[in-house]
């Protein structure tokens, strides 16, 4: 077997280790849709939400009433001038009850606190949603990518291989030269470990396809309409960014959980006035627990903060400080995002004159290759220049290839970067991960009462 089919014998074994019993071509779109359904990424944001939902019902829970059942049992002996005494076993049962009724409206500013958290959690599965489609998008045009340069350099080996042969004919023949030969060999082997470093690159693009999609690739088409969600012009992309961008809008909810913050430290100087209460229902009268009958009591408490070491002005401060901190974050975030978008826009536009270039010089670069063959057969070119026309050709038919691919990544990262990177906009057919649900269970200021199904 030559060299040139022993390639391609072990890149047939490739392609067909990674495709089913029956070819089935996934195109791009349903391949987003399984890294969407099957990611734990996104899994894991979704359970954080409804992680950070539950301190709304803890906030929430400083405003209702605390009951507590409260049961004790016991006796208890002395000894005295050496005579012991034991007492009777007791027990007592009875209620407990504390709610605030006014506390300066800290809770007030915790519940608001926990819902703008609660919110900032949601848009970080935004967020985490548009990563893990596009890294699939990129898992996806690796492999197509690696796919076709495997194939490319392949190909560019059975040419270089057909040279070697040539070569040596035309030297047995007494029309070529060693050197020739020479040539023509060193440009096989370097054929050859291009081709094997393309095999190598599709395997690490294969296992990137498994993680991000959750399945080895099968035959892929890289057919996607993006309809209205592709920015037309890099304002358009950047006034979307700023509506749209779920780091913006989690930095904006983050300020809100800042100011909440500040409100509280500063309620924390006024008074608090609360309701307690306790009911005893067995075992009441200590100096006779034998006696029946329940006592109980009810009374108010009030408390008003005259020093504290200076801990609440140091909290006040605090406040403040990560209420202004947050604010620049948001300033940092708006920046970054606005980078992203320029450089996505930049990119796209690069791509798309880069595969105008690459076509043009893939079409002259096959009539070079034509042309110095035949002058080669006819003696008005040498080996060396065929070599080299093959050479250019494989450069720019590589350098297409790349930018396809780049183009199609640039798109789809200018569609993350506007904001606008999730199943809704991209219209994929999918049950929208989202924890609205929950959090409107949760603000339920009874939920503790019943079970939550989600």
């Amino acid at each position: 077997m030559s060299l040139s089919g022993a390639l391609r014998a072990s890149a047939l074994a490739l392609i067909m280790a990674a495709a089913p019993a029956v070819a089935q071509a996934e195109t791009l779109r349903q391949a987003l849709e399984s890294a969407y359904s099957n990611n734990p990424t996104i899994m894991s944001a979704l359970l954080s939400v409804k992680a950070t939902a539950e301190d709304i019902a803890r906030a929430k829970a400083s405003k209702l009433p605390q009951i507590d059942l409260n049961a004790s049992s016991g006796m208890a002996w002395s000894v005295t001038n050496g005579r012991s005494t034991v007492t009777e076993p007791s027990f007592k049962l009875g209620l407990d009850y504390r709610q605030n009724l006014f506390d300066n409206f800290q809770s007030e500013a915790a519940i608001e606190g926990a819902r703008a958290l609660t919110e900032v959690s949601k848009y970080a599965l935004r967020n985490s949603e548009q990563n893990v489609l596009l890294s699939a998008v990129q898992a996806y045009m690796n492999v197509v990518r690696d796919q076709q340069l495997v194939a490319l350099r392949q190909d560019n080996v059975s040419f270089f291989e057909a040279q070697v042969e040539s070569a040596d004919n035309r030297l047995r023949l007494g029309e070529g030269t060693k050197i020739e030969v020479s040539q023509a060999q060193a440009r096989q082997a370097a054929a050859v470990a291009s081709y094997r470093a393309a095999m190598a690159s599709l395997q690490s693009s294969r296992a990137s396809y498994e993680r991000w999609i959750g399945h080895t690739p099968k035959n892929l088409s890289t057919d996607f309409k993006f309809g209205g969600v592709l920015p037309k012009s890099l304002d358009d992309a950047i006034a979307s960014a700023e509506e749209n961008h779920p780091a913006i809008l989690s930095a904006r909810a983050a300020i809100r959980a800042a100011m909440s913050g500040t409100d509280a430290a500063q309620a924390a100087f006024g008074p608090t006035l609360g309701l307690v209460g306790s009911v005893c229902a067995i075992g009441c009268f200590q100096n006779d627990p034998r006696q029946g009958g329940m006592t109980g009591s009810v009374g108010l408490s009030l408390s008003v903060p005259i020093y504290h070491g200076g801990a609440l002005g140091a909290t006040v401060r605090k406040a403040n400080i990560n209420q202004i901190k947050s604010e620049v974050d948001a300033l940092a975030a708006r920046d970054q995002v606005r980078e992203a978008v320029i450089s996505s826009w930049s990119t796209l536009q690069n791509a798309t004159a880069q595969i105008e270039s690459a076509n043009s010089a893939v079409s002259a670069g096959q009539l070079v290759v034509e042309g110095t063959v035949q002058e080669r057969d006819v003696g008005q070119s040498t080996t060396l220049d065929v070599l080299n026309a093959q050479a250019e050709l494989t450069q720019a038919r590589e350098g297409l290839i790349s930018a396809t691919t780049s183009r199609i990544i640039a798109s789809f990262a200018l569609v993350a970067a506007a904001g606008r990177l999730s199943p809704a906009e991209l219209g994929l057919n999918v049950e929208v991960k989202s924890a609205d649900g929950y959090i409107a269970t949760v603000e339920d200021v009874w939920a503790e009462l019943r079970a939550i199904d989600e």
